[in-house]
């Protein structure tokens, strides 16, 4: 049988297997950290858990993550797992963050995600709080309407890159080698230099080519450290 890659999650992380993978990317919830999550899976999982179910908590705490850590995001990773939700409170959250960050070029096609009129992320009172308090500046002029002081930002809320990079691996390689399907590959055979490429290759969304080249170059530098 050839190989097929996978772009997504069989299923969404949710209820406590989402709060420990929010705790294993760096965020305070009370709970222990799963090793290693995907990122960009446990992004999109914790914007589906805010937007869908309104938890306020969850999108201001995502927000903290992404003003601290968006420069080790992969980003054509990203926008392709949003492209694909259903959710237009989803797809909106992600185009509102794309239009914050739009100073990263990377974010530029993740923006399209979403062609909509604004949102309003409250269900009501949207327009009474901008009233009285104005906008979020993070959201100002982007797909979705957020007053100020409703998502706080608080940044002893996420670990700082370099307490995230001492607890998990692949955001270390990410740092090292740049936000790409190749760090995320690297990090898995540093914790399982049995995979193989196929296997590699399924367990970080890459293509077989990059995972048989990358799984070559691993083990050519570990020989060559232990010559």
């Amino acid at each position: 049988m050839g190989f097929r890659r996978l772009t997504c999650p069989h299923l969404a992380l949710e209820g406590p297997a989402l709060t420990t993978a929010l705790v294993g990317i760096g965020m305070a919830f009370a709970a222990p950290p799963m090793p290693n999550p995907n990122l960009e899976d446990t992004l999109l999982a914790g914007s589906i858990e805010g937007m869908e179910r309104d938890d306020l908590r969850m999108l201001a705490i995502l927000m903290t993550w992404l003003g601290v850590h968006a420069a080790w995001i992969n980003a054509d990773r990203l926008t392709t797992l949003v492209g694909k939700q259903s959710s237009v409170r989803v797809r909106a959250f992600w185009g509102a963050v794309a239009h914050w960050l739009g100073k990263d070029r990377r974010f530029a096609r993740l923006s399209k995600n979403y062609g909509g009129l604004r949102l309003d992320l409250l269900a009501t009172g949207t327009d009474f709080h901008l009233r009285r308090a104005g906008e979020d500046p993070r959201f100002s002029g982007g797909p979705l309407r957020v007053p100020a002081g409703i998502l706080r930002d608080r940044k002893g809320d996420v670990l700082t890159p370099m307490e995230l990079a001492r607890i998990h691996g692949a955001y270390r390689r990410r740092i090292l080698l740049g936000p790409s399907y190749r760090a995320d590959m690297w990090a898995e055979l540093d914790q399982d230099p049995s995979l193989s490429a196929a296997e590699l290759a399924r367990h970080t969304y890459g293509s077989f080519a990059t995972a048989w080249h990358v799984k070559r170059d691993w083990e050519l530098l570990m020989g060559a450290e232990t010559a």
